[in-house]
């Protein structure tokens, strides 16, 4: 028991070095870039990593032909020139799709070919039955490039697929994602050995930020886009600020 609680702290200890800075929280963009650029595209991440970016969040979904893309919504119709659902396409298809400005979405390979590690990757797990592919394809990159366990975050609003996870990699950092209460997202992430309660801002208050604290866990807040809820967010001091414009929190 002592062994295990020992490596525990040595996990969390190791994620917690990345916010080298403690006055100032690490910046994690949006969906890449997501309020100068497409979001969820090579452009906005590259854009990203322009303005200073701790970190990079995107949302990702396994197509029919088996791989793991780079998008948000269930549905196309939002942010390209087709309809139907992204996980409906194989690669050939999905090749074909435009997002509005002429992007093309990308897979996860790419996404991490890219980066290799340059910034902390905040993966998060939209579809059903990502989880699996997601570990799968994160395997082939770990510890053959500049990807380790301590520039990783899997997150997702769909629990079970981190308790999927959890069960295939005992040491890959996960947030728990809420935007509900935030006491069951603290006892899930207990139950996961997460290092963090991924929160919308709105739930912060000096209240339901001490109990995240007072579990071990790391603050990660989202979609912090307004100076006064940016400057709240630096008050309650959470760990990490997941924004559209991550430039307005570099300022």
């Amino acid at each position: 028991m002592l062994i295990r609680v020992m490596q525990i702290c040595i996990f969390f200890l190791s994620f917690a070095a990345l916010n080298v800075d403690t006055e100032k929280p690490m910046v994690i963009g949006h969906r890449g870039a997501k309020g100068h650029v497409a979001e969820n595209t090579m452009a906005s991440i590259a854009k990203a990593l322009e303005l200073g970016v701790d970190g990079i969040e995107i949302d990702v979904f396994r197509i029919r032909s088996g791989e793991v893309v780079v998008f948000h919504d269930d549905y196309l119709g939002r942010l390209t020139d087709q309809t139907g659902k992204i996980e409906d396409l194989t690669l050939e298809e999905l090749q074909k799709v435009r997002v509005k400005g002429n992007y093309r979405i990308p897979t996860l390979e790419e996404v991490l070919h890219y980066l290799d590690g340059r910034v902390l990757l905040n993966i998060e797990l939209k579809g059903s039955g990502t989880a699996a592919p997601v570990y799968h394809t994160l395997e082939r990159y770990l510890g053959k490039s500049g990807w380790t366990h301590d520039n990783l975050l899997i997150s997702s609003f769909k629990w079970e697929e981190l308790e999927s996870y959890r069960t295939l990699d005992k040491k890959m950092p996960i947030g728990v994602l809420t935007e509900k209460e935030i006491s069951p997202a603290i006892a899930m992430a207990k139950s996961l050995n997460a290092v963090a309660v991924n929160a919308d801002h709105h739930l912060l208050t000096e209240e339901t930020a001490g109990e995240i604290r007072k579990a071990g866990l790391q603050i990660w807040c989202w979609t912090v886009n307004r100076m006064p809820d940016l400057e709240r967010m630096f008050e309650l001091k959470v760990e990490a600020v997941i924004t559209d414009y991550p430039d307005r929190v570099n300022d």
